[in-house]
């Protein structure tokens, strides 16, 4: 039989009218979601502190109140209706970022950041700010004051088990990084997402956002742009910034979206639109700093920033675990750029336990800068999986980890043990497989480097020539009218309730709902309008990569030429970055001094220090942890009172000396084992039954660990009867005060 060739469907005019009749009304539906989205951006405009916080939220402290005024604020969430918070439960503190947007986007929908530690059970506050700056205020004004945020929540919280969890979103991130190095002690887990830490790495060939300070001659644009606001930097700048990022989805895809769907995408267009043209404001001071010292001068990870009493701002103070959380659909803040801050500050992951640090990573695959901490799914995922499994986390070992999440469906064993969809295991990595990501070379570093001193004469420059002049023609009228012709702005007002032509569109969109046709899915005027949007997304697309590109060059050519480098000072034969975390001496003798301390308290302590001890040395040759385990220990406290005396932080504190004691010598450790462990057999036994449930609880105990276990069981010096059930009480009892 002759085979049939499908032809494309002709058009009939009823087609032609249909499509016709749609386009009509969704263009005029189109108007009126501008027209809301104009009123609404000037309600917004008029509130004393605007947000889109999801939840109701309790006001704690007023940052305008300190001795040290900031327009930022302490709120408290309040539980919806049907979640009830556990007062024993750490608390979980979201810090918005504070970059050109409005606050509220950690708890902009039931599934945000806030949302899952919610459903956790933990008591969750928000720090937020207002949307013009204190005059006079500063980046350490501001960490001064979350300082204080985080005294107070500690306060009001006595029986939490361990300091608050704090997140940090994007630019939050690196400020939540300097308060914890600045102020420790106030800090348990910290999770950053998507925040940049290290500024100028990257990949060649992709996200080119970390060579506009250079293409720009450096941050004198700033403040150029800082006086030209009166000493106010307008955070549409960054907006726009952002939007440059992708002039597909800025110019085209966004609107178009909207147009396509426009009977089921207005109101959550609506809804995003309301954070994101919430444009605030900084002081030009703040943006300078953020400039000068982050973006350009890469000096965060470098150890190179200090405060205004002299004090330096070295992350290796953090003694709280770090959880980085990234992706490399994030062109904003890609991998590199959230992760190799590590290789900043460490040269190994020995270092890092030197240092008593815990680093756990994640990098999603796909999600944008956005969706990392917006996306519903990231949220019941990666979040969620984040603060069910925060405690496992905060007393992982010292070290390097990836969090790698796994459908807990196919959880062969220990099902029950698991809180949520995913099961959370933390595999050991090394310094290589943060490399692995890619990065710079020393010939990358020295452009950057270069790129940096040369701002520093244009600022220079700058301020002793042009600045007098632009300060004085910069009136507080003329700055402010300034303020209100921006593009982004502008776009708002020219569709607001301000513009008389825009009168006429809510009550003929009222009257095309009443009659709405649209075009059948199958109209073939549907499928070419379709094709011609594929087409310009291809052609902006092709812009964007030729930009990028030529950015990339440019950059390369500008910044790599000898002549240029030699001129500015750097040193093209030295093998050392130019921006390098120094090391400390004195660090490295109070490391001797507890390792001696360690050595002389082998033998110190119980049955409680004696089960850590075997526990931690079975579980290293299994080479990571997971939710199932650290679930079987807790349960094992509560199910017992007397249990309950050793708290979170006791336990932390056990189970990381007893890691470091194997580390530094395991023959001794386990030869001073038995010395930990009771004397009557019975108690002995039970311990041991203790010790191989937990161990058993995400599975079977196999190949080197198996091994490792009966070595372990040697130790104990158990008899052939069968183990009783553990009894937990005397097990607490037969501990010692370490």
């Amino acid at each position: 039989m002759p085979k049939h060739s499908t032809s494309p469907t002709i058009p009939t005019f009823a087609d032609a009218y249909s499509f016709s009749l749609d386009a009509w009304q969704r263009s005029i539906l189109f108007l009126d979601v501008m027209r809301q989205r104009g009123a609404q951006y000037e309600e917004h405009r008029t509130q004393t502190a605007p947000n889109v916080l999801e939840f109701e939220a309790q006001l704690v402290t007023d940052g305008r109140t300190l001795a040290r005024p900031v327009n930022y604020a302490l709120v408290s969430i309040v539980p919806p209706e049907g979640v009830t918070v556990d007062p024993t439960k750490r608390p979980f503190v979201v810090v918005d970022p504070r970059a050109g947007h409005g606050p509220g986007i950690g708890g902009f929908k039931a599934d945000s950041e806030i949302g899952v530690a919610l459903k956790a059970g933990h008591p969750c506050y928000f720090i937020g700010f207002l949307p013009d700056p204190v005059p006079g205020q500063t980046i350490e004004d501001i960490a001064l004051a979350e300082a204080g945020f985080l005294e107070t929540v500690i306060a009001r919280h006595p029986q939490a088990d361990g300091k608050p969890c704090v997140i940090g979103n994007c630019q939050a991130g690196w400020a939540v990084t300097i308060v914890a190095a600045l102020r420790p002690e106030l800090f348990g887990p910290i999770i950053i997402a998507g925040a940049p830490l290290s500024y100028w790495a990257g990949v060649h060939g992709q996200n080119p956002m970390r060579y506009s300070g250079g293409l720009l001659g450096g941050s004198w644009l700033t403040a150029l742009t800082g006086d030209l606001g009166g000493g106010i930097f307008d955070g549409a700048w960054l907006v726009q910034n952002f939007e440059n990022q992708n002039p597909a989805n800025t110019l085209w895809t966004k609107q178009y979206n909207l147009y396509s769907k426009i009977d089921t995408e207005a109101a959550r267009y609506l809804g995003f639109e309301r954070w994101w043209g919430g444009h605030v404001t900084l002081n030009a001071e703040e943006m300078q700093f953020i400039v000068d010292e982050l973006f350009v001068g890469n000096k965060l990870a470098a150890g190179e920033i200090r405060t205004s009493d002299g004090t330096a701002i070295d992350l290796r103070n953090i003694r709280s675990p770090i959880v980085v959380f990234c992706s490399k659909g994030d062109n904003i803040t890609p991998p590199q750029q959230a992760l190799d801050w590590i290789l900043d500050l460490y040269d190994s992951v020995d270092e890092i336990r030197a240092y008593g640090q815990t680093i756990v990573y994640t990098v999603h695959e796909t999600v944008g800068h956005l969706g990392i901490f917006v996306s519903a799914g990231v949220a019941r995922k990666e979040h969620d999986e984040f603060a069910s499994n925060i405690e496992l986390i905060d007393v992982l070992p010292p070290g390097l980890y990836e969090a790698v999440l796994t459908p807990a469906s196919e959880a062969a064993e220990g099902r029950a043990l698991v809180s949520g969809e995913w099961l959370m295991r933390c595999e050991p990595r090394t310094l290589e497989d943060i490399r692995a990501l890619g990065g710079n070379d020393i010939e990358d570093d020295r452009r950057f480097a270069t790129a940096a001193k040369l701002s520093e004469i244009n600022l220079a420059l700058y301020r002793t020539y042009l600045q007098p002049m632009v300060k004085a023609a910069a009136t507080p009228p003329v700055a402010e009218a300034m303020r209100n012709m921006h593009p982004l702005r502008l776009q708002y007002a020219l569709f607001g309730p301000d513009n008389p032509f825009m009168a006429w569109t809510s009550a003929l969109a009222d009257y095309v709902r009443e009659n709405r046709e649209p075009a059948a899915a199958g109209n073939p005027f549907i499928a070419w309008q379709e094709a011609l949007s594929q087409q310009i997304v291809d052609g902006l697309e092709t812009w964007r990569r030729t930009a990028e590109y030529l950015s990339e060059q440019s950059f390369h050519a500008i910044y790599g030429a000898p002549t240029l480098q030699a001129a500015l000072g750097i040193d093209t034969n030295s093998d050392q970055p130019p921006r390098k975390a120094e090391k400390s001496l004195l660090h490295r003798e109070l490391v001797k001094a507890r390792i001696a301390e360690l050595k002389a308290r082998m033998a110190v302590g119980g049955t409680c220090e004696g089960l850590a001890r075997a526990l931690t040395f079975v579980g290293m040759a299994r080479g990571g942890a997971d939710e199932r385990g650290f679930e079987a220990v807790r349960r094992l406290r509560l199910s017992h009172p007397e249990a309950k005396q050793l708290s979170l932080a006791d336990f932390k504190t056990v189970m990381r000396e007893q890691y470091f004691m194997l580390l530094i010598d395991e023959a001794a450790a386990l030869a001073a084992l038995p010395k930990l462990l009771p004397e009557a057999v019975e108690e002995r036994r039970s311990a041991f039954t203790a010790l191989r449930e937990v161990l058993e609880a995400s599975g079977a105990v196999t190949g080197v660990a198996a091994e490792r276990l009966q070595q372990v069981a040697a130790l104990f010096r158990l008899d052939r009867e069968p183990p009783v059930p553990i009894a937990a009480g005397k097990i607490i009892r037969n501990r010692t005060a370490t």
